[in-house]
């Protein structure tokens, strides 16, 4: 008979065969416990490693020469005006607070930002400026109490970035607008200030409305989350990256205060991009979109980037205006609903347009050829990690007045040329210094200057042409006893073989030869046959020689066309060697570094000046004379149908075989200039030194308004009469006679009287009154 189980044998069975899960269950528990908390622990690493630590890579920032106002001072008010406006001053009626300006006739009223330099701090001021003409006639406090100089603070022109791209202009919590932090948390995180980095108020919100709005309308990512998101995670959509999240994100509150990761997600969070320059924090954003610092701020306009916040690319304001306007408005009734602001204040705020800066402008714009130049200066010194995370405050001698009239003149140069064939192909490259300090002040390296790529500038190494010739004739008059200005030359065609055997015959740009000549009229209407014989006769070792004492550095073989620029050169190096020559024969190396500061002010390294003599100042004197000579009366004197004649101006064309390189080097007293146009595939083109790069030259001369040319007399040098045709001695009273410069003991003896016969009779009556 079989037995029955009792239930109750039942339940014990049953109960004894759930126990060996139950100790499994819990086993497994207490192993994922302790796998969770060892997971938490790590995270705490984690999370304390970087956020105690350096928390961003901060590109090195290089800033332009900063604006200093003097009485005095060569400035236009309408270029002062458009410095202004670049550094994002506001136009007021009446000055109120830092970055405001108003204008009233030429008098010009502004309250200045301030500003850390390597020097030290320059203080916050109102500053009052009165404009002569084109000079500043009065400089003065808001007081009235006079001021002897005022530094604006200087514009921003690019960073040398990581390889993520990443830029952003650390702030502090003290620099914000109060609407900021009201509207960031009344947008993003409504409970900031009471959860523990985790909402679950707002989870539960969240879920709620995209429940019943039936699609994915709100996100319950408190501020924390969004941080430790953006600065710990990828954005990749997984429950275990949701969970991780918000278990970095209570950490980071257990930790931290409240504001100080407030701080840091206004530093981090993504407000939009910049071609390939990502721009990140409010700081830059600010900047990007406003061309104004983050403090300076109103309501409308904090509310258009807090409104952005949501999405950057979707709000972008450029591109999308109308969204943004809408967004910017609904934060503003968000702010008006939490008593952040009045309703009049919010009503008078939705009124106002967007108000971001325009594209293109010098505040958001990049000078590509001039960075490449800051860039490989500071490899000299510095590592590349250095430059791009390291946050270094690089100051330049950047002069972006000067750039935008560069590029001005050369636009409009290429534009009036462009009917003749070949001219599209046209490339570009253009150094415009400072003679006295050898400070680059703008950059040119394309027809396109805000596009990077090739720094025609830097490296188109290209045959120079005439250019050389202030080089062979400074090695002449460096001779005085044998040869002065007034010294005969003859421009007759010749032939010399080589030691290669081949025969070497120049000729003249117009294939005429033009008998004998003043010295000085060979380099004034640049002569290829009596040039190329001086040089023969000085010998072309000695002539090298001189292009390196110039600050010439390439090695070049000592043959006969190396007188005629067979030799090649980059804009930049032709600058070197007529730095010198303008700056009365000493040598100041090229630079467009001043200084540098750490990311917190402290100084890091100067770049001074630097100069050596290397040329007797009378024999660069009388090549001064001869190159002004040029712009008179020789290759270069087209430019006084643009430029007053009051203008004096020293500088030579260059034209290589074909026309396939047009080039100017050019110098005022406060100015120097060298234009190269060409193609990239060295063919030729319909352009001369004179009819392409002169242009480009007279042009930014124009718009410039430089200082003319002065150069005192040397004291080794005597001016003397002389009778313009023969070149003899003469007496001040002569019809003939004029003057000019020696280096004394090799002027002509003085003549004793009026009418003499000319005994040269080659001499052609075209060279009648050239030396006036």
């Amino acid at each position: 008979m079989t037995r029955k189980r009792s239930p109750r044998s039942n339940k014990k069975s049953r109960s004894s065969g759930m126990r060996p899960w139950f100790a499994w269950g819990l086993k497994l528990g207490l192993v994922g416990l302790v796998i969770l908390a060892g997971f938490a622990v790590y995270l705490d690493a984690v999370v304390q490693e970087k956020f105690s630590g350096k928390r961003w890579t901060v590109p090195a920032k290089v800033y332009a020469r900063p604006l200093e106002l003097f009485v005095g001072q060569k400035l236009a008010k309408d270029d002062f005006l458009r410095e202004l406006d670049a550094l994002g001053y506001r136009r007021e009626s009446a000055v109120n607070g830092p970055g405001a300006v108003s204008v009233a006739g030429n008098n010009i009223e502004l309250h200045s930002r301030g500003f850390q330099f390597y020097e030290g701090a320059e203080p916050s001021q109102k500053v009052r400026v009165r404009f002569s003409g084109d000079y500043v006639a009065g400089l003065t406090q808001a007081n009235g109490g006079n001021l002897a100089v005022a530094r604006l603070e200087p514009l921003l022109i690019g960073g040398l970035y990581p390889a993520h791209q990443e830029d952003r202009i650390l702030i502090k919590l003290d620099q914000v607008p109060a609407y900021l932090i009201d509207a960031l948390v009344a947008v993003e995180d409504r409970d900031y200030f009471d959860h523990f980095g985790v909402s679950p108020k707002g989870i539960a919100r969240a879920m709620w409305i995209n429940a019943t709005s039936g699609r994915l309308v709100q996100g319950g990512s408190t501020l924390t989350q969004q941080l430790v998101k953006n600065f710990y995670l990828t954005n990749e959509r997984t429950l275990v990256r949701k969970a991780t999240e918000a278990m970095m994100a209570v950490l980071l509150e257990l930790h931290y205060d409240k504001r100080e990761i407030l701080e840091a997600y206004m530093n981090e969070v993504f407000l939009g991009q910049d071609g390939q320059r990502a721009v990140h924090g409010f700081g830059l954003a600010s900047q990007y979109f406003f061309s104004q610092p983050i403090s300076e701020l109103k309501l409308e306009q904090v509310a258009l980037l807090v409104g952005m916040v949501k999405g950057p690319t979707y709000f972008n304001p450029r591109r999308n205006p109308e969204r943004a306007l809408a967004r910017r408005n609904l934060v503003i009734d968000l702010l008006a609903e939490q008593g952040s602001i009045t309703a009049e204040e919010a009503a008078a705020a939705k009124q106002k347009p967007l108000g971001v800066s325009s594209r293109g402008s010098m505040a958001d714009s990049s000078f590509p050829a001039f960075l490449d130049l800051v860039k490989r200066q500071l490899r000299e010194d510095y590592r590349e990690q250095d430059l791009t995370e390291e946050g270094l405050r690089i100051f330049t001698s950047f002069d972006p007045i000067l750039q935008l009239k560069a590029e001005e003149a050369l636009a409009e140069t290429l534009k009036r040329l462009a009917g003749r064939k070949g001219v599209d192909e046209v490339q570009a490259g253009m150094v415009v210094t400072n003679p006295e300090t050898g400070e680059v002040q703008a950059l040119i390296g394309s027809r396109q200057p805000r596009f990077a790529g090739f720094n025609r500038a830097l490296d188109a190494v290209r045959p120079i042409g005439s250019l050389i010739k202030p080089a062979i004739y400074l090695s002449a008059l460096e001779r005085p006893s044998q040869y002065t200005l007034t010294s005969w030359l003859e421009d007759e065609v010749f032939s010399i073989k080589g030691q290669d055997g081949q025969v070497w015959t120049p000729q003249n740009y117009d294939r005429k030869a033009h008998g004998t000549i003043y010295l000085y009229q060979g380099l004034a209407q640049s002569y290829n046959l009596s040039t190329a014989k001086l040089g023969l006769e000085i010998g072309v070792p000695n002539v090298l020689k001189t292009l390196e004492r110039l600050g010439v550095e390439r090695k070049w073989p000592a043959y006969p066309s190396m007188l005629l620029g067979a030799g090649a050169l980059t804009p930049m190096e032709v600058a070197g060697m007529y730095q010198t020559l303008a700056n009365g024969g000493f040598n100041t190396p090229l630079r467009g570094i001043r200084s540098v500061l750490t990311a917190d002010g402290e100084p890091l390294g100067r770049y001074p000046f630097q100069i050596q003599q290397r040329f007797d100042p009378g024999a660069i004197y009388l090549v001064q004379n001869a190159m002004q000579r040029t712009m008179r009366e020789g290759t270069g004197r087209s430019v006084y149908s643009q430029l007053p004649s009051s203008l004096n101006l020293a500088g030579k064309t260059g034209t290589s075989n074909d026309s396939r390189d047009s080039w100017f080097a050019g110098f005022s007293q406060d100015l120097l200039s060298v234009v190269w146009l060409g193609r990239d595939d060295n063919g030729p083109t319909p352009l001369t030194g004179a009819s392409g790069a002169l242009q480009v030259w007279t042009g930014f001369m124009r718009k410039a308004d430089p200082l003319p040319l002065d150069m005192p007399l040397p004291d080794n040098v005597t001016q003397a009469w002389v009778d313009r045709q023969t070149g003899l001695g003469s007496a001040s009273g002569c019809p003939n006679a004029v003057q000019m410069p020696y280096i004394r003991g090799s002027e002509p003896a003085a003549g004793s009287a009026c009418g003499i016969q000319a005994p040269v009779e080659s001499v052609m009556d075209w060279v009648r009154g050239w030396l006036e």
